[in-house]
């Protein structure tokens, strides 16, 4: 649990909702703040009567879609910008410009299921797949769509939880960060598993090609087993 959960909590009972929108607003942004646990405890706190869970709702839905629509931006800006520069370059061809063109049609295919997922089920993966969809240009209009369709998710999951379980809303964070912990790594464990299996595919793709003597195939070597009669 992180340590400013407490002077959070605290600066959450004495000036109410606006702490609440600006912890989700920066938590969006990829700061490490503890936005789990600051929902959950709010959930707590409208259980027993000091907060309205809908206007809680709201305030958190706003903040998280207000960061998003930010990190969307920055990426637009900056990494797009990063990208066409990447795509221009002779002399240092760090990323060939095939590889960014599939990049951009794969996240454009794949991209709303990535953007929808890590609102809820991993959430450390949002502010990084925020600015790389404004990077490689993903439609805002599909962009937004999705990132309200996760949050409103995310906001009500953890409300919830936590009015339910007032008394226990620090175990059932703490869960709930194991949870997605174990999520992400097994999508790491998955993608390395993957270049694996695809390199070691390509390893024996090559060995399995037959050596070919230099100038055989334009005719200037005899083919073997066939003789010479000049």
């Amino acid at each position: 649990m992180s340590t400013l959960l407490p002077t959070l909590i605290t600066w959450f009972h004495l000036y109410g909702y606006p702490v609440l929108w600006v912890c989700i607003f920066l938590s969006s942004l990829g700061l490490p703040l503890p936005s789990i646990f600051a929902l959950l405890a709010a959930g707590a706190f409208a259980a027993l009567g000091d907060f309205n869970v809908v206007l809680l709702g709201a305030v958190a839905l706003s903040a998280a879609v207000a960061g998003d629509s930010v990190g969307y931006l920055v990426g637009r800006l900056i990494g797009s910008k990063l990208i066409t520069w990447l795509e221009q370059q002779k002399h240092f061809n760090i990323i060939s410009p095939r590889t960014i063109a599939r990049s951009q049609t794969y996240f454009r295919a794949h991209g709303g299921l990535a953007i929808l997922l890590s609102r809820f089920l991993v959430p450390v993966l949002g502010g990084p797949i925020n600015l790389l969809a404004g990077a490689e240009i993903y439609p805002y209009r599909r962009f937004f769509i999705y990132d309200v369709s996760g949050q409103a998710i995310c906001t009500v999951i953890l409300l919830a939880l936590g009015y339910v379980f007032a008394a226990s809303w620090e175990a059932v964070g703490n869960v709930i960060v194991t949870v997605s912990l174990l999520i992400l790594a097994l999508l790491i464990v998955l993608y390395l598993a993957l270049r694996l299996v695809r390199m070691l595919r390509g390893m024996h793709a090559s060995q399995s090609q037959p050596d070919v003597a230099p100038g055989a195939e334009e005719g200037l070597i005899p083919e073997e087993g066939v003789k010479d009669v000049r």
